[in-house]
C-alpha cells in the first residue's frame, strides 16, 4: 500500500450549526467539518477550524503526526493554535510545510519548511512532495500539492479553481493514481466563486481535458472535496450526479487506499 488517505473534513467554510450539537462528537456526510485530511497516518493536510475535533472523532493520535502541509492561510485551513497543540503532543519537532513566501509566526516545537514552486522535496519514508501554484486568493499564499511514492502520484488540490497554466503543464503525463479536487459549488452555472473555486459544471469541462493530457487516466481515482453544503444538494444526490464522471464524493471520515 502506497497511499492511505483519511478525509477528516470536507467542507468549505459554511459550517452547519449542527456541528455544535447533534454532530459534536461524530461525523456526518452533510454537516461537514473544515477541510483537512491525513495521509498514511502521519502527514496532515491543513489544520483549520475543526481539525482538532476531527482528529478526536477519528481516533487519531496527534503525537503520531510528523508533518503538516498547509495549502493556504485561510482560517478554515490554517489555525496557529491548533498547530501548536499538535506540536505539543509529540516529543519531537513538528514540520509544517508552506509556500516559500508565506508569512508565519515563530512557534515552539515547529519547524517551518518553505516550499519553492515546482521543486521536489523529500519528506520521509520515500514520500516526495512538490508545491504547485493554485488559482486562489493570492494574499493567503495558496499552493496545490503533488505527492509521489514508489512510482505512484497523488494530487491534492482542495481549494482553488481550474488550473493555472504552469500547473496544468506540470501535470502533463502525470498519470495520477489519486486526484483530489475542489468542488465548492454545486450543479449549476453562474456562481461568482468560479474565479477561485470549482463547481460541478466546471469539472465536466476539466476532466476530459485532464484525460487528454494524461494527467488522469481510466485507472485514476478522482475525488471531490471542499464542498459547501449550502451550494450542493444532499450528499447522496451529489454522489449520483458525480457518477456520470466516474468521480467519487469525499465525506468526513472516509478512508481510501491506493
Amino acid at each position: 500500500m502506497t497511499f492511505s488517505l483519511q478525509f477528516l473534513g470536507t467542507c468549505a467554510c459554511d459550517y452547519s450549526p449542527k456541528l455544535q450539537g447533534e454532530y459534536k462528537d461524530c461525523f456526518d456526510k452533510n454537516a461537514r467539518r473544515s477541510s483537512c485530511a491525513l495521509l498514511n497516518g502521519r502527514f496532515l493536510f491543513d489544520c483549520g477550524d475543526h481539525c482538532l475535533d476531527s482528529i478526536r472523532i477519528a481516533g487519531v493520535n496527534a503525537a503520531e503526526i510528523t508533518d503538516i502541509f498547509i495549502t493556504h492561510l485561510h482560517r478554515d485551513h490554517y489555525n496557529v493554535g491548533h498547530i501548536q497543540t499538535i506540536a505539543a503532543a509529540a516529543d519531537r519537532t513538528l514540520r509544517v510545510w508552506v509556500r516559500e513566501d508565506a508569512v508565519v509566526p515563530e512557534l515552539a516545537g515547529v519547524e517551518w519548511r518553505r516550499m519553492q514552486k515546482k521543486t521536489e522535496y523529500e519528506v520521509a519514508d520515500g514520500l516526495k512532495v512538490t508545491g504547485l501554484v493554485a488559482n486562489h486568493d493570492e494574499i493567503v499564499f495558496p499552493q496545490h500539492l503533488l505527492f509521489e511514492k514508489d512510482g505512484k502520484k497523488f494530487f491534492y488540490g482542495g481549494d482553488g479553481a481550474w488550473f493555472l497554466n504552469e500547473t496544468y503543464y506540470a501535470l502533463k503525463n502525470a498519470e495520477l493514481s489519486l486526484c483530489v479536487l475542489d468542488c465548492t459549488s454545486g450543479d449549476y452555472c453562474g456562481d461568482f466563486r468560479m474565479g477561485e473555486h470549482n463547481s460541478i459544471p466546471m469539472l465536466r469541462v476539466m476532466l476530459p481535458s485532464l484525460k487528454t493530457w494524461k494527467t488522469v487516466t481510466e485507472q485514476t481515482k478522482v475525488y471531490i472535496t471542499h464542498l459547501a453544503p449550502s451550494l450542493h444538494k444532499p450528499h447522496e444526490t451529489t454522489v449520483e450526479i458525480m457518477k456520470e464522471m466516474d468521480v467519487e464524493v469525499a465525506y468526513d471520515g472516509l478512508i481510501i487506499e491506493v
